[in-house]
């Protein structure tokens, strides 16, 4: 399997390589050169497989030529064993046709456990092959910065750094970052949004010469192998509800982009797939750009939803480089405008978008409105992110004989905020993290300056 840059300019990578360089040379994201493709035949016979034996048939293809069958296996099995329900990713229905596909079973309660557990163990495994060392760098919005420490911190050959906006994260969130002690990990609280922590990270990815030597490396889902490790429940929602034969539908809470491009390449290889919904919160450069056609920035506002607090979603790109039939001289030269003024696509573009997806955006308000009356007609209770993508499958349903599964893409012990704002009692934290509060935290506010984080980071590492 062979991996090219969005922006066209950086050399053909295999999986490995691609997996420890994160961004490409050229500024752009990596994808497959080409995608594998699976007939019904194929996809109705795993039916029955374990989650780990189905994220074994999916993976594989995309790390040929770089790591053994044997090798894959442990590692997934590994990862997975890690979970606590024993269908990793169960459903639950809310009402007829409508289901929840439960991601937070994970060490860290999210969505992100699917893929950085895995992404922690396959960095390991290259790195000790080839005797290298990592400096990882990465912008959380909330939960990437605790999954992303759980799945590198036993690492001998990494050490990570994870930035987050300072008092713009949940408290457990934060916690679950800043309690995880090790001398391989660093969390820094910039004093500012995620998106100055996220161009931060791009930033450093283009000069390097700040480590004097040392490599760098990404968690966040610019990382192809996150993308790819998320593909996996797309395909095992849908054979739990009778796939292929049938089609389905997903609503998906997303502000990076990077949850949703899974489902769109899991139709692309072959998933019959009614229809993507893309949820956002009042942050909705996406839902404008589906909706309205509009790729215009603005004021970041500070939500009871805040893993989706971002205005600059970077894996837009991957799906910008497909609207543009893979011309990557086409996406560099719209995402240049993009930094300094609105962008809108050609009208072919714009007809292929809103033919892939549908989207809506959802306020605080409406949020906790559906968190409240979920939990009256149910019993269920929503995090604030789920709640709007239930919100946005019942305002986009275009076919009710067709299940619609909303992403749930975290526990709600993590939104007590949201909870308490929908007049809720907010739950108990499971066991393993009921000491969390009485825990010491450690990390450190800097500027949102560049210079500053780099600086710091040579400190550390020094």
């Amino acid at each position: 399997m062979k991996y090219i840059s969005t922006r066209g300019q950086a050399p053909e990578l295999n999986f490995e390589e691609v997996l420890l360089a994160g961004l490409a040379s050229d500024g752009g994201l990596y994808v497959p050169k080409e995608m594998p493709k699976f007939d019904k035949q194929e996809i109705a016979s795993w039916a029955g497989l374990s989650y780990a034996e189905l994220a074994f048939k999916i993976i594989s293809p995309f790390v040929a030529g770089c790591i053994s069958d044997a090798e894959l296996t442990v590692m997934i099995d590994e990862t997975y064993a890690g979970f606590d329900h024993s269908a990793v990713a169960p459903l639950k229905e809310l009402s007829t046709n409508e289901w929840v596909l439960e991601l937070f079973h994970g060490p860290t309660l999210a969505f992100k456990d699917f893929a950085l557990q895995l992404l922690g163990r396959l960095m390991d495994h290259v790195l000790q092959k080839r005797g290298e060392k990592l400096v990882i760098l990465g912008a959380t919005s909330g939960d990437t910065g605790s999954a992303a420490i759980e799945g590198c911190r036993h690492s001998e050959c990494i050490d990570i750094f994870i930035m987050h906006p300072h008092n713009r994260v949940s408290e457990v969130q934060r916690r679950q970052m800043t309690c995880i002690k090790g001398d391989n990990v660093h969390n820094i609280a910039i004093s500012g949004n995620f998106d100055d922590c996220q161009e931060m990270v791009k930033a450093s990815f283009a000069d390097q010469g700040f480590l004097n030597g040392r490599k760098l490396g990404a968690v966040n889902s610019i990382n192809w192998a996150r993308i790819m490790s998320q593909i996996v429940y797309y395909f095992s929602a849908s054979i739990a509800l009778g796939g292929p034969h049938r089609e389905v539908s997903f609503s998906v809470p997303t502000g990076n982009f990077g949850d949703i491009f899974a489902g769109y390449l899991a139709k692309q290889m072959g998933l019959p797939v009614k229809q993507l919904i893309v949820a956002t919160n009042s942050n909705d450069i996406l839902h404008r750009a589906i909706a309205n056609n509009d790729m215009s920035k603005s004021s970041l506002e500070h939500t009871l939803s805040p893993s989706m607090d971002i205005m600059v979603s970077s894996n837009f790109e991957r799906l910008l480089f497909d609207l543009h039939d893979r011309d990557g001289s086409a996406v560099d030269e719209l995402l240049t405008r993009f930094k300094t003024e609105g962008v809108s696509l050609d009208d072919k573009q714009i007809a292929a978008l809103q033919a892939q997806f549908s989207s809506a955006s959802v306020n605080d308000a409406e949020t906790c409105q559906t968190i409240a009356d979920i939990a009256a007609e149910t019993g269920y209770l929503l995090d604030p992110h789920t709640a709007i993508g239930v919100r946005a499958a019942r305002a986009n349903n275009l076919d009710k004989a067709v299940p619609m599964i909303v992403l749930s893409t975290a526990h709600p012990v993590k939104f007590p905020d949201a909870i308490v704002e929908a007049g809720l009692q907010p739950p108990a934290l499971p066991a393993h993290l009921s000491d969390l509060f009485e825990r010491e935290e450690a990390y450190d506010v800097i500027a949102n300056d560049l210079a500053s984080v780099q600086q710091y980071m040579v400190e550390k590492l020094a």
